[in-house]
């Protein structure tokens, strides 16, 4: 049994309006005049990347790519590392959604020691510090601001891999919900739903004193810290996302989820996630369907998958969206949750089942299958699982 668990973030972390006017402030702090963006043609289309570079004072050298595709394959990750070995940024800015970020945190590995995207994948595979690099989110869902994670699509084996590695959290996020204003709903719901999934999963994943896992992992399992983190998370999502998607202009709504996505990705970097996203690794490989709308999906199945195991932290989700204690024991408490999650699907316009985002009943086995062998999630859920629970979890989602 473990004794000993840490934390691990970004060392800095700037939240409200207008904070990207600190950028300049910030960069100071950086040897080097020379910064690269990394960011999509959305937020080039919107505007937001003028914002930004606006702000940015005229004695920086800046470099722009912005044809990050969501769930980005490895060979935007190599087109743009020809970019920056040919540029030579000394600091790396991620500007956008999780995908952004997460090529931005791609190519700082590669610019420091090259190599292939697949050399990476797994766990603590970066041989150390990479060049500096600054996360600015204009979406509320996927925490890669504070995350050691980066996620990209192998085309080849149709299937998502992540690297993990604490040297490839940001130094810095700045969090500015006036950049988020006016995303559409759908964006809005996709990328609320993953923090969603961030928060829950982590905060229900197994007690990092009986994770099985040998040497040192990134995800450590839950430990009293990440489980009052988590829990904010739960409790701002659940107060906040409804207003953000129908709301596309609330301020307020828009920087308390950026808050919540935060926390949430703050959590589930040190815990870890489960088996909602080990499952979502291979079905993204299948379908086109965004990382959180899968996740999403899977979520409100999953926690019924756990619902035995974890009772008393399902029952504070479900206190968390508002029913009360004094009107149901704590085992009915924890059997509402996963319903109240897959009404919010609903309410928020996302699908609540596989069939609706294209997978078929000849996908199952493919899905278990590969989802089990993604192993640094896997051993974190708080039920072991099995191929044959797995299949049976999907069939449930069908």
């Amino acid at each position: 049994m473990k004794t000993v668990w840490h934390f691990n973030t970004a060392p800095s972390v700037f939240v409200g309006r207008d904070s990207i006017k600190k950028l300049n402030q910030l960069m100071n702090k950086f040897n080097g005049t020379k910064i690269l963006i990394v960011t999509d043609p959305g937020i080039k289309n919107a505007g937001i990347l003028d914002k930004v570079l606006e702000v940015i004072d005229s004695k920086y050298e800046v470099k722009v790519y912005d044809e990050v595709l969501p769930e980005p394959p490895i060979d935007k990750a190599l087109e743009c590392y020809e970019i920056a070995k040919n540029f030579d940024p000394e600091v790396i800015i991620g500007l956008g959604g999780g995908s952004s970020i997460d090529l931005a945190k791609v190519v700082s590995v590669l610019h420091t020691y090259g190599g292939h995207p697949r050399d990476y994948f797994g766990e603590n595979k970066v041989p150390g510090p990479v060049v500096p690099l600054i996360a600015i989110p204009t979406t509320a869902g996927t925490g890669s601001e504070v995350t050691p994670v980066s996620v990209l699509t192998d085309v080849e084996n149709d299937v998502k891999m992540g690297i993990s590695d604490t040297n490839i959290i940001p130094k810095v996020a700045i969090l500015d919900p006036m950049l988020s204003i006016g995303l559409p709903p759908y964006v809005t719901a996709t990328s609320g739903i993953d923090a969603l999934s961030h928060a829950i999963e982590s905060y229900t994943t197994i007690d990092y004193r009986y994770l099985k896992a040998q040497g040192e992992v990134i995800f450590q399992g839950s430990s009293s810290l990440t489980d009052h983190i988590a829990l904010g998370a739960i409790q701002k999502i659940a107060k906040n996302l409804h207003k953000a998607v129908l709301q596309g202009t609330n301020v307020e709504a828009r920087e308390e989820m950026l808050l919540a996505s935060l926390m949430a990705g703050m959590a589930f970097a040190n815990a870890g996630n489960a088996a909602a996203h080990a499952l979502a690794y291979p079905i993204g490989g299948i379908v086109k369907s965004p990382h959180g709308e899968v996740t999403g999906l899977l979520l409100p199945y999953v926690m019924e998958y756990n619902v035995n195991v974890v009772p008393e932290k399902m029952a504070e989700v479900s206190k968390a969206f508002g029913l009360s204690e004094q009107h149901y024991s704590t085992e009915e408490l924890a059997a509402e949750a996963p319903k109240i999650v897959l009404q919010l699907l609903e309410e928020i316009g996302l699908p609540s089942k596989l069939s609706q985002i294209g997978i078929k009943a000849e996908h199952i086995d493919q899905i278990a299958e590969k989802g089990l062998q993604q192993e640094r999630l896997m051993r974190n859920n708080p039920r072991t699982p099995s191929v044959a629970s797995l299949k049976e979890l999907l069939n449930k989602a069908l």
